[in-house]
Formats: C-alpha cells, sequence, structure tokens
C-alpha cells in the first residue's frame, strides 16, 4: 500500500517537472524583434509639477521611442543616452491627483515596448500654528485667535487687583509693627 503512493508522488514530480519545458521551447524562433521590459521612473515617487527621468533599454537596435502616462504633461521622446539604453524626461501635471500611474514606452524603430509605474503624492508642509516669538519672520500662518490668546481679560484684572491689594495690607501691616516696637527687630 505504502508503494502505490510513493509511485503516484514520484509520478506527479516527474510530470511538474517535465511540462514546463516543451512550453519554453515552443516560442518561435523569429520573435527576436519584439522585446519587452521595464521603464525605469527616476523618482519613482514624486509630486504634481515636479520632472521624472525615464531610462528604457528595450529598443535594441532602435534609437527612438516615445513614452507615455496619465500623470504626464505631454509625451516624453526619448534619445541616446550612451550604451545604456535611451533616455528621457517628462514633467508630471500640476493637477495629477494622487495614485499610482503606468508609464509605458513604445519603441519607434522595433516592436519593443516597456511598461513601469510611478507614484503621484501629495505634499502638505506643516507650517507654524501662530507665528514665533523668537524669529518666526512672519512666516506662520495666524491660526483663529480665542478670547485667551488676545491677553487679559476681565477675570485676569481682578485677580491682579486682588493680589495688588494683598501685597499693600501685607506691606501696611509690616510697617505699623515696626513703628509700634522699633527696638523688637
Amino acid at each position: 500500500m505504502r508503494s502505490i503512493s510513493i509511485t503516484f508522488c514520484a509520478a506527479a514530480a516527474a510530470a511538474l517537472i517535465a511540462v514546463p519545458a516543451p512550453a519554453a521551447l515552443a516560442s518561435p524562433a523569429g520573435d527576436d524583434d519584439r522585446r519587452t521590459g521595464t521603464v525605469s521612473v527616476t523618482p519613482s515617487t514624486t509630486a504634481p509639477g515636479a520632472q521624472v527621468e525615464l531610462w528604457v533599454d528595450v529598443c535594441g537596435k532602435g534609437r527612438r521611442a516615445k513614452g507615455n502616462s496619465d500623470a504626464f504633461t505631454s509625451v516624453a521622446h526619448f534619445r541616446p543616452a550612451d550604451d545604456k539604453g535611451l533616455f528621457a524626461e517628462a514633467r508630471i501635471r500640476s493637477d495629477a491627483e494622487p495614485r499610482s500611474y503606468d508609464v509605458w514606452v513604445t519603441c519607434e524603430d522595433s516592436d519593443g515596448k516597456a511598461t513601469g509605474t510611478l507614484t503621484v503624492v501629495h505634499h502638505n508642509r506643516p507650517s507654524p500654528a501662530a507665528p514665533v516669538k523668537a524669529g518666526g519672520g512672519g512666516t506662520a500662518t495666524l491660526a483663529e485667535r480665542s478670547t485667551e490668546a488676545e491677553g487679559p481679560g476681565t477675570r485676569h484684572a481682578v485677580i491682579g487687583l486682588v493680589l495688588a491689594a494683598v501685597a499693600a495690607v501685607a506691606v501696611a501691616l509690616r510697617s505699623s509693627r515696626r513703628r509700634r516696637d522699633p527696638a523688637g527687630s
């Protein structure tokens, strides 16, 4: 009974190993001109209005290509860049939504194609909420001003008057003690 299960597992393993080989050998020999690859986007994460660099090396003998994306302001035209492939620059639309965008490149002199992605993010730069007394230079945006932030109010004035009255009474009492007992101090 055990030999049957071992035989079955060995047959299944042999079938899995043998099946991919004929599929790989079945590709047509004349497909060498048709190449696919990846577009390298630098930086791959950027903000609206920024410029990105695009690199591609799938065009083979072809020395011209066009790249496009829904994030670009216009079509990117590739030019030769030494032996590493083709290079282009593209500007991101200022109204591009924050998300991932597909980038695709088509070689003009061959059947080469390349794809890639780029991510657009909106940078919300934090700013101070109130002017900085130690040299903010007017760069801070004013937050909503509350009544407490505008200076002392009636409550603060009453507390100040009460403290001043207590201090005046304390000084008067101390002065009256000294007058009564000049030798005691």
